[in-house]
Formats: C-alpha cells, sequence, structure tokens
C-alpha cells in the first residue's frame, strides 16, 4: 500500500524519475520550495528499518519530519489512519524502522487491508490484491486520500492532516475478505 500511495504521490508531485540510493528507489524533486524524497525500500519488508536509517541519515532528516506509509492489517479494508508517531502493533516492517532508528517518532498514515482469514498466511495476505470490484473500489479510495492526506502532511504538519482525513473515512461498504 505504500508503494502505490507513493508512486501516486509521485505522479501529482511531477517528482524525478526513481534512481537507486541508500537501498532505495527514491524520487527526488522540489515541493513549495522544500527538497522532497519519496522513497521505497528495496529490502524485505521486515528489513525496511535498514533503508529508513540510512536515508535519514544521508538526507540529514528527523523522524518527525518524515512520513512513513504502510499497510496494516489491523485496519478495516479501506481504513486511513494517521499518527504522529506510535509502536510497532502487529507490522514486522515498523518493527524494523524502530529498532534500526532507536525512534518511533515517524508520522505515519497507515491503509487498512483487514485481518486474513485463518487459514492464510499473513505475507500472502498482504502480497495477495483485491479481487472482486468492490474491493478494487474501496483500496483505490483509500489510496487517493492516503496520497492527499500525505500532501496536507506537507502543507500543514501531521496535525492538520489527521483532523481532516481521520475523520469519517471509513470505507463505503466494509469487507475483510479478498477473494
Amino acid at each position: 500500500m505504500g508503494f502505490e500511495v507513493i508512486d501516486r504521490l509521485g505522479d501529482k508531485l511531477r517528482m524525478q524519475r526513481a534512481k537507486t540510493r541508500k537501498n532505495a528507489l527514491v524520487s527526488e524533486g522540489v515541493y513549495r520550495g522544500e527538497r522532497l524524497a519519496l522513497c521505497k525500500p528495496l529490502t524485505y519488508m521486515n528489513l525496511s528499518g535498514e533503508a529508513v536509517r540510512d536515508l535519514c541519515r544521508w538526507y540529514k532528516v528527523e523522524p518527525e519530519d518524515a512520513l512513513i506509509i504502510s499497510d496494516d492489517v489491523d485496519l478495516p479494508v479501506g481504513t486511513i489512519r494517521l499518527r504522529p508517531y506510535g509502536g510497532a502493533g502487529t507490522h514486522n516492517g515498523w518493527r524494523s524502522i524502530i529498532q534500526e532508528t532507536g525512534s518511533n517518532r515517524f508520522p505515519r498514515i497507515r491503509v487498512g487491508v483487514g485481518s486474513p482469514p485463518p487459514e492464510w498466511d499473513l505475507a500472502n495476505w498482504v502480497l495477495a490484491g483485491f479481487q472482486s470490484p468492490e474491493e478494487k473500489k474501496i483500496i483505490e479510495d483509500a489510496l487517493n486520500r492516503a496520497c492527499d492526506a500525505a500532501i496536507e502532511f506537507l502543507d500543514s504538519g501531521i496535525e492538520k492532516a489527521m483532523n481532516l482525513y481521520n475523520r469519517a473515512n471509513e470505507p463505503t461498504a466494509k469487507t475483510d475478505t479478498k477473494a
């Protein structure tokens, strides 16, 4: 989900074509007079903290000034949640980021993908994609809202983005299955 949002954000902001830097695909540009880098770690998700750590050092960015976008199996499909910081929860990628950087102070946008059925492996669930037209519409809307929320973060900070995008962002139809 994070990569999908980053791709949309890059298109919307007309960012440069991505190049490899510090174990990530990085698109650079300028937004409202400030340097901006959109980064997609090339490590396994469970090791994404290595790329985040190295990119923060390279760009001299404090955790509070970075925004991390990820999926979340603990949120209903299509729900987005913004927070100024927090723990890893059940997300191994977040666990890696917090461990490698020594900080949980990263603002975040989480995109809900729902919980897997008992017979599904968690990794397969997250990577499976959405099948039904209803699910695809719900996720499409969530990805667009997450992209808009990221722009609001850039424009006004995490508090305003949270106030705007954490309100009434539940998907129009509830679903917890992908098949």
